[in-house]
């Protein structure tokens, strides 16, 4: 399929982990019914976002993702509306635990995983401490609209993720986060940043970006984040389609994948890259020892 609408979404999430479920629910409906057939919800949504403190006690949200109740319940609702849909859970697996992503295709049947590949840990937000770095590396799907590629929240930072993405025949790139105020410096906001950051990935690819953000102050016992929302679409040439601030919002924008497939082509971004170049990408300190 070439034509295809895409939607951001975006809400608070309360303690109540069946009334966020239910939220994500009606605004995946409002986005179907506004024609959308990929829609994407915001990072770790059946929960406020827990990684502000460190508590052993709440390893106990995660879940394996067999039998995993939201993803089944996501599963149905993707059959229903015939939509894809990434969803973002707490994943258990043994002794491990992942921020990961379930990739529902439109008719229920899931695709496969996305382990969170960037763990950030700073001040609120104390991922480390929950999650296992992500161990199934950058991976696309295709699906009934498209072939996604999918990062979350802070693997949006990293170019070299959506480089990957790209690289792998991504039509389009999701990214579900959790980002907002910084305890440690109340009067900085990242989130111009944050946009110009995956606005880069677009506009560098040549490819469009979804981003869904939640909204809302929630508190925890060491410090409380006011997440900013700010969830938006970018066009290929990173220009930003539709975007929201910090209200509840459903943002849809439509794209002609076969088009922007030959328009990558002719431009000669991916046939003009040199990779014998790039050996210096796989340190980490920029010293090529082996020269």
């Amino acid at each position: 399929m070439a034509r295809v609408t895409v939607a951001a979404t975006q809400f608070a999430c309360s303690a109540d982990a069946a009334s966020n479920v239910d939220r994500a629910e009606a605004l995946i409906r409002q986005a179907a019914n506004r024609g959308a057939q990929i829609i994407q919800l915001q990072e770790l949504f059946e929960t406020p976002y827990f990684c502000k403190d460190q508590k052993a006690e709440l390893f106990d949200l995660a879940h394996p993702v067999d039998d995993h109740p939201t993803i089944m319940r996501m599963q149905e609702l993707a059959r229903e509306l015939e939509v894809v849909l990434p969803v973002s859970f707490f994943e258990a697996a043994n002794n491990a635990y992942y921020n990961s992503l379930a990739i529902l295709d439109a008719d229920g049947e899931m695709l496969g995983l996305y382990r969170k590949s960037h763990i950030p840990d700073g001040v609120g937000y104390q991922e480390k401490f929950y999650f296992n770095p992500g161990d199934t590396g950058f991976k696309v799907w295709d699906t009934a609209f498209g072939r996604i590629g999918c990062g979350i929240c802070w693997d949006q930072w990293f170019p070299e993720c959506a480089r990957a993405l790209a690289l792998m025949g991504a039509d389009i790139l999701l990214y579900p986060t959790a980002i907002g105020s910084e305890p440690n410096d109340p009067d900085y906001s990242s989130a111009e940043h944050w946009q110009r950051a995956m606005q880069g990935h677009a506009a560098a690819n040549m490819i469009p970006v979804v981003a869904s953000n939640r909204i809302g102050r929630e508190d925890g016992e060491t410090c409380a984040i006011t997440f900013y929302g700010r969830s938006f679409i970018a066009g290929a040439r990173g220009e930003i389609i539709a975007s929201a601030r910090d209200e509840e919002a459903v943002l849809t924008a439509e794209f002609d994948f076969q088009s922007l497939r030959r328009q990558r082509a002719g431009w000669g971004l991916f046939r003009d890259r040199r990779p014998d170049l790039y050996t210096v990408l796989m340190t980490l300190d920029g010293q090529n020892w082996s020269e």
